[in-house]
């Protein structure tokens, strides 16, 4: 089990709150069964809490009580089932094509009894129709100019894509400029959240779609 320990314990209680034993849990799947099912790569085990968990739950504060939230291309749950569980407020849909990912997440959300979750297999351009959701995220899925084409149309014309990104984020959304344009998107806000929580900051893209 990944330690956890000083400020990421810290930054754990904070986000998780009464629900840090449901996170630990979490954690520990992830580390077994996530990695002997190569979710994760053996690497990453020691920092799961730092450069995963923690990363992707700080965007909790991106999303409004009781908001539907698409999660696409989830793989071990970054960041739909850390969303969860730090927000048993917010509806989640994980949304993931690969069969053994889907069953995974599937046996993880039932043991953790995760009810504000659902998990769909399937790509997010041939689940659009079946989503009903306010806000997308997306995490290590693939560049804005890419990822853009294939989370906003969720949104059926009204809502908000929070993606996860890394320091290129800015040269990302020149990138995918056009594509944003092309679906309606604006309002494009790059910033970082979790500065007081976490030693390294998560960068995050938000992109309004309808009405400006």
């Amino acid at each position: 089990m990944p330690e956890l320990a000083g400020r990421d314990l810290a930054a754990a209680e904070h986000l998780f709150g009464d629900r840090l034993d449901l996170a630990r849990r979490y954690v520990d799947h992830l580390a077994t069964s996530g990695l002997e099912r190569g979710l994760i790569g053996p690497r990453e085990v020691p920092r799961l809490w730092s450069r995963h968990v923690l990363n992707c739950a700080v965007i909790e504060s991106e999303f409004p009580p009781g908001a539907r939230v698409a999660d696409v291309g989830s793989g071990a749950g970054l960041p739909g089932l850390c969303l969860a569980i730090a927000r048993p407020d917010l509806h989640l849909t994980l949304i993931e094509p690969l069969e053994r990912r889907v069953l995974w997440l599937e046996e993880v959300v039932a043991d953790l009894g995760l009810g504000n979750v659902t998990v769909l297999r399937g790509r997010a351009e041939q689940v659009a129709g079946e989503v009903e959701a306010g806000f997308v995220t997306a995490r290590a899925v693939s560049a804005l100019s890419t990822l853009v084409p294939m989370t906003l149309p969720l949104l059926r014309g009204s809502g908000t894509l929070v993606a996860i990104k890394g320091r290129s984020a800015a040269e990302e959304v020149e990138k995918a400029a056009k594509a944003i344009r092309k679906f309606r998107g604006h309002s494009v806000d790059v910033h970082t959240v979790g500065e007081s929580l976490l030693e390294e900051p998560t960068t995050v893209v938000r992109i309004d779609v309808g009405e400006a």
